[in-house]
C-alpha cells in the first residue's frame, strides 16, 4: 500500500507559482493555505520568498515555526488553523513582523512573543492560554494596538466587562480588543463598554479576526 506524503513547502510554492504566474522571489504576497495534502513542516524552501511581505500558511497541519528566519521583508504572517504549540522560531522576525495571525492553534505558553518588538496586531483567538502570568508577557510589546484573544481559557474564565478592564489595564497602549475598540478616559482608564452600549443603544459589532484574508 502506497504511503501518502504531506505536501512540502517546495511543492506548495511550485503550485502557487504555476497558478499565479509570478516569481516567488519577488512576490509581495504568497498564499500557501489549504494545501492538500496539508503541509506538516515549514522548511528552508520558504527562504526563496525574499520579497514576501505577506505570507499565509493557514489551514494546514504545521506544528513548529521554522524556515522563515531569512525573510527580512515579512510584515504579516498567518498560521491560523494549524497545530502550532509555541512562538519559537519567530525570533529572527522580531524587528520586521507587524501582524501575526495564529488563531485556532494549541499555544499555551507565551514565551518568545516578547521578541516581536514591532508587532502591532496579534490575532490568537482559540488557543490554550489560561493564566495572567503568561498573558503578562504581552506587556513587553509596546507597539501592540490590536489583540484578539477570544476562546482562550483565560478569556472564558471572566465576564466580558471584567476581561476588557483587566486587559486594558495591563496593556495601556491597546486600541482594539476582540474586534471592539477600547474606549478610555483622559487618565487612560478603560470605560465599561457594556454600560456604554446600554446608554447609547448600539454596538460596533466588529468582526473578530480569525484568518488573514
Amino acid at each position: 500500500m502506497a504511503v501518502v506524503k504531506a505536501t512540502t513547502c517546495k511543492e506548495a510554492i511550485r503550485r502557487w507559482e504555476e497558478e499565479n504566474k509570478q516569481d516567488p522571489a519577488t512576490a509581495k504576497e504568497v498564499i500557501l493555505s489549504f494545501q492538500w495534502l496539508p503541509i506538516e513542516k515549514m522548511d528552508n524552501s520558504l527562504a526563496c520568498l525574499t520579497g514576501c511581505e505577506k505570507l499565509s500558511l493557514s489551514t494546514n497541519m504545521i506544528e513548529k515555526i521554522t524556515g522563515i528566519g531569512t525573510l527580512k521583508n515579512l510584515k504579516i504572517l498567518s498560521l491560523s488553523r494549524n497545530v502550532v504549540k509555541s512562538f519559537s522560531g519567530l525570533e529572527p522576525l522580531g524587528d520586521t513582523l507587524e501582524e501575526l495571525w495564529i488563531s485556532y492553534n494549541y499555544i499555551e505558553k507565551m514565551k518568545g512573543i516578547s521578541a516581536m518588538r514591532n508587532l502591532r496586531a496579534l490575532y490568537m483567538s482559540n488557543n490554550l492560554v489560561r493564566d495572567w502570568i503568561e498573558f503578562s508577557r504581552l506587556q513587553e510589546l509596546t507597539n501592540i494596538r490590536d489583540l484578539s484573544f477570544v476562546g482562550n481559557p483565560l478569556y472564558d474564565s471572566l465576564e466580558m466587562d471584567q476581561w476588557r478592564l483587566e486587559v486594558a489595564r495591563r496593556l495601556p497602549h491597546l486600541e482594539k480588543l476582540d474586534g471592539e475598540p477600547i474606549i478610555r478616559t483622559e487618565d487612560n482608564t478603560c470605560i465599561n463598554q457594556t454600560m456604554l452600549i446600554k446608554n447609547d443603544g448600539s454596538s460596533s459589532n466588529s468582526k473578530i479576526p480569525e484568518e488573514m484574508p
